[in-house]
């Protein structure tokens, strides 16, 4: 996928208002004067934008519209069924909305979903789910357990709260996919150099998944996260490959925090378990 490399500097100083707005929205939680300059920073950016490109403008606002949507809920770990309901929801219209204008307003159909149907994964694509998941238990119980970032997600103790726990942190999982890369990527994509859009994607990726859960040195482990997601979507074309990725991955982040808060339950992780 190529990129038109004739926009102006506003074009880029645009795409960067709104991808900043993110930390301010989302690790800025609850602060009104960071979430103040968020805001601020999406309007501004989209004014430019549009001054500067219309089409990078009607791109701009599929992304910031979602943005201002998850702006609106909380995104941290809570199991309670009303979140679920609510997070579900929301999170399933940031997707729906901007495809549906892409393919039926705007009708240039950016937002897509590909895949590779007929053509097998390669023996590297293989070879990468194998370590992924070598790197998730190598990794991943240390940066929860050390960190203490576990504790941003609630213990679970009955079965009805495992499989809530199961099923969102797959759901949020594929989401991720779908909304940074297949939305926020492809968007920026179309209209810079790939490095320059990866690079705003995972600044939005890391964001989210910050007010998530992942914090402390979580960004250490989440950015390049992001830039690798971008890295392969852009080589091999395909959402189910890397939601493949990402759902391998989960299935860690998934047991390493029921380990976390029930060590007896799950002792398969060489890091010690958390104190009481």
């Amino acid at each position: 996928m190529s990129a038109p490399q004739s926009l102006s500097r506003g074009a880029l100083v645009a795409a960067i208002l709104v991808v900043v707005a993110a930390p301010a929205l989302f690790v800025a939680r609850g602060m009104p004067v960071f979430m103040g300059i968020g805001y601020a920073a999406l309007a501004i950016g989209l004014a430019i934008a549009f001054a500067s490109n219309r089409a990078l403008g009607r791109d701009l606002s599929l992304i910031a519209v979602p943005l201002i949507a998850i702006s609106l809920i909380s995104v941290e770990a809570n199991l309670e069924w009303g979140n679920v309901a609510l997070m579900g929801t929301v999170l399933t219209l940031c997707v729906a909305y901007p495809y549906a204008m892409s393919r039926w307003v705007f009708r240039d159909h950016v937002v897509r979903f590909p895949g590779r149907p007929g053509e097998p994964w390669s023996r590297g694509e293989w070879a990468w789910l194998g370590a992924v998941l070598v790197l998730g238990y190598l990794i991943l119980p240390v940066y929860f357990i050390t960190s203490g970032s576990y504790q941003n997600w609630p213990p679970v103790e009955t079965p009805s709260e495992i499989a809530r726990l199961f099923v969102g942190v797959g759901f949020v999982g594929i989401w991720d996919e779908l909304f940074f890369i297949c939305i926020v990527f492809a968007l920026l994509r179309r209209h810079f150099p790939f490095w320059t859009a990866n690079l705003l994607q995972a600044i939005v990726f890391v964001s989210f998944l910050w007010e998530l859960g992942y914090r402390s040195w979580g960004p250490a482990l989440t950015l390049p996260f992001a830039l690798i997601q971008g890295w392969i979507f852009e080589k091999s074309r395909s959402v189910y490959y890397i939601i493949t990725v990402h759902l391998l991955f989960d299935v860690v982040v998934f047991l390493v925090l029921v380990y976390a808060h029930h060590p007896a339950w799950l002792p398969i992780f060489f890091v010690a378990p958390p104190g009481p």
